[in-house]
């Protein structure tokens, strides 16, 4: 049955195939594993501007191990869970410095990287190693879970290693590279989450959750909780320059390694805040709310416009001055830029 599977979404693979995304071009380790890592959670549509633009500008392993955590993290902004950015600088460094700049031959040793799981490693060694690996992206639990009419929910030990286990039975001994990028593209194209095309589907008439008449019901979701809600105060300090003060969150946490405004518990923090500094407020104008939805709360945000006299003096170590007009090259959460681009045409309305 595995060699029947296979044949068919290879035969599939290679009339409906994606054959022309940026890093299947002079593919190589590098290539693979960065779109890897910016594929994890995010659209392929959505990645495509951003793989091209970091390749522009960190077009390899030496390239980005050298390169600054600021312009790594800018070139990340919008693509969210950003420790991903800051594995992907580690990694970078640790391959340069440990293994002269080449990734280790081996599903296991890709594993010992940071940020690199074992569908990950998979991936990276099936497409552009010439080694036979398995992957189980979202997009593969879904047509196996399909497929079998796996029940549960893929993040319970017993159901995700039950995958594991046809995932690798399943990968053939040949054309195996083929094979891992149809089957990724066989659940973005066709086995998709809430429409699937069973009717072009290759493997369909050994689909027991389409023979069940209930695929959508495969793979089971993860049971809901209702998301708690933090409140937060973000003060942007505008100077008379029109500059907006920005610090750098520490690495780990939040936002880590990313420029914000202070996050703070209330307008009395803020009080406190601006008496710390020494700053003379000449305006405060209360902004509309903004709710930024993390994967285990929503954060509701309270943005205030503060026109401030800053004391005259160099900025310390982890703050700056940010200029909208000619922004410097950071790393800015999603909401940090929105809240700027609103500040943007609050203080230049003719922009």
């Amino acid at each position: 049955m595995s060699e029947q599977f296979s044949e068919a979404v290879l035969a599939w693979y290679d009339q409906f195939g994606r054959k022309d995304l940026p890093w299947q071009q002079d593919m190589n380790p590098y290539r693979v594993w960065v779109s890897e890592i910016m594929l994890q959670q995010t659209q392929v549509a959505t990645v495509i501007p951003y793989f091209q633009r970091f390749m522009q500008v960190l077009p390899d392993v030496h390239a980005l191990a050298a390169a600054e955590p600021d312009e790594v993290l800018h070139l990340w902004t919008g693509l969210g869970y950003y420790s991903r950015a800051r594995n992907l600088h580690k990694t970078a460094q640790i391959v340069v410095e440990q293994h002269a700049g080449e990734f280790p031959a081996s599903v296991e040793g890709l594993e010992a990287l940071p940020g690199i799981g074992r569908s990950t490693a998979g991936a990276i060694a099936s497409l552009s190693m010439g080694l036979r690996a398995a992957i189980l992206d979202g997009n593969v639990k879904r047509v196996l879970a399909r497929y079998h009419a796996v029940e549960g929910w893929p993040g319970e030990k017993a159901v995700h290693d039950r995958l594991w286990r046809i995932a690798e039975r399943y990968t053939p001994q040949q054309r195996f590279n083929h094979y891992t990028q149809a089957m990724m593209d066989l659940g973005a194209t066709l086995c998709t989450r809430s429409k699937p095309s069973c009717l072009l589907c290759p493997v369909r008439t050994g689909c027991q959750g389409r023979m069940l008449g209930q695929p959508t019901l495969y793979p089971n979701s993860k049971p809901r909780k209702a998301l708690p809600v933090r409140q937060c105060v973000m003060p942007l300090l505008v100077n008379p320059q029109g500059d907006i003060w920005l610090q750098r969150r520490p690495d780990s946490g939040l936002w880590g390694g990313l420029w914000c405004p202070p996050q703070l518990d209330d307008q009395a923090a803020l009080d406190t805040l601006l008496q710390h500094l020494g700053w003379q407020v000449h305006e405060r104008q209360e902004l509309e709310p903004l709710r930024h939805t993390f994967s285990h709360f929503h954060l509701d945000i309270q943005p205030l416009l503060v026109r401030v006299l800053p004391t005259p003096g160099v900025a310390e170590a982890g703050q700056v001055w940010y200029n909208l007009r000619q922004p410097s090259r950071l790393g800015l959460a999603a909401p940090v830029s929105k809240l700027l681009k609103r500040a943007e045409r609050i203080l230049d309305p003719v922009a």
